[in-house]
């Protein structure tokens, strides 16, 4: 019974996403659905579904064209992306606890990871976006291309199936982690930080944002640490948790710093 509703939900759920997108945008921009598909390898059925995951907010206020922006894919495109990589590590993995398999998915799905993986695709000379962004600006700024991905990843979903996003996943974000073990490193700075801070009894790390700055689209945000009352150290981007990261980077290394001159 319950598995019955669960699939009668998810059809549900399918059918009201796809008449949500199908109808608020119809622009299919042959030039670029073309590119994507040689970018993808797959072949894309509702054209649709692949332009609204390449559209930024930033397309649509800049034109006052009517639809959504990729928001809505990108969220459902994390979820699915959450869902193959935690099932991948579960599998693969046998023999590791849930802490080692929640920092290597982390470190999988982060925004840098995701990037990375959106400017080997070539995902910012396709992307659809507002005259206000420069297109050389958006292969630089992670959080437009990362988005972009995940949208396309639910827009794959959508067209497709969850294989077909497998197949995809593990061979653009998956795969590149795991041939050079790079899994193995560990780039979570807020986490090495706060565990240094408890394996040495002093106060545990707290964030401030000091400045926000920039348009809603394209923000920039300084977040400063600080442990006990010293400020350890300030990081800058262009979404919250990876200035906290850059912030916490840069605290570690003072923290070494200080520690190889005693």
């Amino acid at each position: 019974m319950r598995r019955h509703f669960s699939l009668f939900w998810n059809k549900f759920l399918r059918r009201r996403l796809r008449n949500d997108i199908s109808n608020n945008f119809s622009d299919l921009s042959p030039d670029k659905i073309e590119a994507l598909e040689k970018i993808l390898g797959i072949s894309l059925d509702n054209k649709s579904y692949y332009i609204k995951a390449l559209t930024h907010r930033s397309y649509l206020e800049n034109n006052n064209a009517n639809g959504s922006s990729n928001e809505r894919l990108e969220f459902l495109g994390d979820s699915v992306l959450g869902l193959l990589v935690a099932q991948y590590l579960f599998e693969n993995f046998p023999d590791e606890n849930e802490g080692f398999l929640t920092k290597i998915r982390a470190k999988i799905v982060n925004r840098n990871s995701l990037w990375a993986a959106a400017d080997e695709l070539g995902l910012s000379k396709i992307i659809i976006i507002g005259n206000n962004l420069q297109r050389d600006l958006v292969k630089k700024t992670k959080t437009v291309l990362a988005d972009a991905l995940e949208a396309l990843i639910g827009a794959i979903y959508l067209d497709h199936d969850l294989e077909t996003c497998r197949i995809f996943i593990y061979k653009n974000l998956i795969r590149p982690h795991m041939i050079h073990d790079e899994y193995l490193i560990d780039e979570n700075y807020k986490s090495q930080l706060l565990e240094y801070t408890q394996a040495n009894k002093i106060s545990s790390p707290v964030y401030e944002i000091l400045k926000e700055e920039g348009p809603q689209h394209n923000r920039i945000f300084t977040i400063r640490v600080i442990i006990g009352e010293k400020n350890m150290g300030d990081g800058i981007a262009r979404n919250k948790k990876t200035a906290e990261q850059n912030a916490a980077r840069i605290a570690l290394i003072e923290i070494r710093n200080s520690e190889s001159s005693l």
